[in-house]
């Protein structure tokens, strides 16, 4: 599929920009209600009236059907509120687009990355629901959780804080959660219905026929949703009399509540090429549209898309966020009528070929944006000089703005992507460029709360497709992530799982990666003969395959096994095998840290003589390597040695050595080590590998 400039059919609206201030029209009406929630937040509780200190945070519900106007209630009393709240507003929308209720650890993994607060990739939810409160503990918080499915939501993301403020957006009582009293919405008074609908208009148009005014709020039943869309038709056509509008309403005899009377309006007056757009973003991801998404779903350009958003905008088809790029949301209350609409004029075959030239745009953008991240290689360079100009980017740093922009979308395209199950192909590729990606710009570290749910989508699709070596690198993945967040269990039998895949694929990376593994999870338990007797396997493979350089690191992990067992005649036999692997390669600097081990081990064996002989050969085997900064840390381990066995002045005789060499550029550890000395060795991390095939 390829990102071709096809005209949109010339669509413009009239009446586009007219009044710029729909574009940011003020709150009106609800003025009891407002009264009423703030009043709710000083009111004394069941808990205070009985003597006691209210243990969790003060929830507030605003109820409603979509469309009545609860999201810009709950909006406009926070933005009362919010000085009285000095440590924030932390927001979640707790339901999809789609209707789906929004997984609980997604929430308020979302909450602590607002809070800057990153939770440990693969927790489940009662752990992230608990740091979240720990989090919340000593802050006075404003938490608004928009769209609540049901109670048990909310109740646990409720803080154990009675000075935070919880305000809830939901469709009815949220029943099981004590002490909270709805407020629900109905229409709006017709006062402020009228001055909402002139906010879009000429009030002009509204002052020469009032009872027609009058009469298209009682159409629209004062729902704030219904009157926005027909304010929004009113302004783009200025030739139309506010009774037109209210007629045609009143003509359409069929079912439904106003807003879908009017969005059916709305979508019959639209060109054919714009009602067509409209229709597609139903399937937008997490209702988040840019002009990309847009350009993709329709087969248009990117600056057609774009004029066609912002005039579907100035609609109020669409809600701008508040972004530095163009970005759109599809308001929650016009998703399941587009559906709908897309259902009765859309063929199923059309709608799943949206999807895929979606995926495959978000595929280009991700291999764009990780690419200008490596121009210094000549084949990367041509790549991007491949690409449409809509798809570059600038520079680095403008890639990654629109990575973190996009990060919510690119997410949730992945998830319906493998929920879809007929276009894995496609969620493959854009899962392999969306890490990455993120590898790329973010780092594995940063990224890794992201990286661990991309991964379990690899291995449903991977389990899906039967695909045995891309589960092994979804699982050696997943467990690697487990591994450095202390789950070592979990990591275990992962690291079990991807030696089984790993085994069926006939993959020899796979199999030896996920055998070192399992030895690394059986050492970070303790149980150090199971991991020798792991490393050895490993080893024994990577000896088959001539692999010298992994068998010698191999033989290091087996030596650390046997000394850290006590072990040390073994443990030594296997850290010469290492040092007569680098020998040979010529490898110096590795021979002098081989060396270096040998004579730690000496050291735990008791025999001092013998350690300092060799920490004195490995400092030399660092000159001869003309490896400066290992000659200073070696220097520093043999400090470090000597002050151990009792003689500080020939410790401090090496600690200035070291100093001569680094100068200012040296920092000692605790023990006498230079810190981020070559202690990797042992820590069998890996980068993140994905089986998919290269761009």
């Amino acid at each position: 599929m390829t990102d071709q400039a096809v005209d949109a059919g010339g669509v413009s609206l009239s009446g586009r920009n007219r009044f710029p201030a729909a574009a940011d029209s003020s709150f009106l009406g609800r003025t009891r209600e407002l009264k009423e929630l703030r009043a709710d937040i000083e009111r004394a509780g069941l808990d205070t009236l009985s003597g006691r200190k209210a243990p969790r945070a003060r929830v507030l519900l605003i109820a409603g059907r979509p469309g009545s106007g609860r999201t810009a209630l709950a909006e406009e009393l926070v933005r009362q509120v919010a000085d009285d709240y000095p440590d924030g507003v932390l927001r979640a929308r707790l339901t999809e687009p789609d209707g789906t209720p929004v997984p609980v650890e997604r929430a308020a993994r979302e909450l602590l990355t607002a809070l800057g607060l990153p939770a440990p990739p693969g927790a489940d939810e009662d752990e992230l629901t608990a740091t979240l409160r720990d989090a919340l503990a000593g802050r006075r918080a404003l938490l608004l959780l928009d769209d609540a499915a049901g109670a048990g939501q909310v109740d646990a993301l409720l803080p154990d804080n009675a000075d935070c403020l919880l305000v809830a957006v939901s469709r009815g009582p949220l029943t099981g959660i004590a002490d909270v009293r709805p407020c629900t919405l109905g229409g709006l008074d017709t006062k402020s219905a009228v001055e909402l609908v002139a906010q879009h208009i000429d009030p002009v148009r509204i002052t020469v026929d009032p009872r027609a005014a009058e009469s298209l709020v009682e159409i629209c039943q004062g729902q704030p949703a219904a009157l926005t869309l027909a304010g929004g038709w009113l302004a783009a056509h200025p030739k139309a009399a506010v009774a037109d509008l209210a007629g045609q309403l009143h003509a359409d005899t069929d079912e439904g509540p106003a807003l879908a009377r009017v969005l059916r309006l709305v979508h019959a007056t639209l060109p054919g090429p714009a009602a067509r757009v409209l229709r597609l973003l139903s399937l937008a991801p997490a209702g988040d549209v840019d002009p990309h998404i847009a350009s993709a779903l329709a087969g248009c350009s990117v600056e057609d898309a774009r004029v066609v958003l912002d005039d579907f905008a100035a609609l109020g088809l669409l809600r701008p966020l508040p972004t530095p790029l163009p970005c759109y949301e599809v308001p929650g209350c016009l998703h399941p009528l587009l559906r709908a609409l897309t259902e009765r004029h859309d063929r199923p075959g059309e709608l799943q070929l949206a999807r895929a030239r979606m995926l495959e745009r978000m595929v280009r953008l991700l291999q764009s944006c990780r690419a200008i991240t490596e121009t210094d290689s000549p084949e990367t360079r041509e790549k991007l000089k491949s690409l449409p100009p809509a798809l570059r980017f600038p520079t680095p740093r403008a890639a990654e703005n629109w990575l973190r922009a996009r990060r919510p979308a690119l997410l949730a395209a992945a998830r319906l992507a493998v929920a879809d199950g007929e276009l894995d192909t496609l969620a493959r590729r854009l899962m392999s460029q969306l890490v990455r990606a993120m590898v790329a710009h973010l780092g594995t570290r940063a990224a890794a709360g992201d990286l661990y749910d991309v991964h379990r989508l690899v291995l449903q699709v991977a389990e899906r497709q039967r695909l045995p070596r891309e589960k092994a690198a979804a699982l050696l993945n997943l467990a690697d992530l487990d591994a450095r967040t202390g789950r070592t269990p979990q990591a275990l039998t992962r690291y079990r799982a991807a030696l089984d895949a790993g085994r069926e694929a006939n993959d020899p990376y796979a199999t030896g990666r996920a055998m070192e593994s399992v030895g690394g999870a059986y050492q970070e338990l303790g149980d150090h003969d199971r991991a020798a007797d792991w490393f050895g396997r490993a080893l024994v493979q990577r000896l088959a395959r001539e692999e010298r350089e992994d068998a010698a690191r191999l033989y290091g992990r087996i030596a650390t096994a046997h000394t850290r067992a006590g072990r040390y005649d073994e443990a030594l036999r296997n850290w010469r095998a290492a040092a007569a692997v680098h020998r040979k390669a010529g490898d110096a600097s590795a021979q002098a840290r081989v060396v270096s081990e040998q004579a730690r081990v000496h050291e735990y064996a008791g025999r001092p003589e013998e350690c300092l002989r060799l920490c004195q050969e490995a400092v030399e085997w660092a000159r001869r390597a003309e490896d400066v900064r290992l000659q200073a840390e070696l220097q520093m381990r043999f400090a470090g040695t000597l002050e151990r066995l009792g003689d500080p002045v020939a410790a401090a005789l090496h600690r200035q050595a070291a100093a001569r060499l680094l100068g200012d550029d040296i920092h000692m550890g605790t023990d006498g080590d230079v810190t981020d000395a070559w202690r990797g060795q042992d820590a069998g991390t890996y980068e993140i590998r994905s089986a998919f095939a290269k761009d």
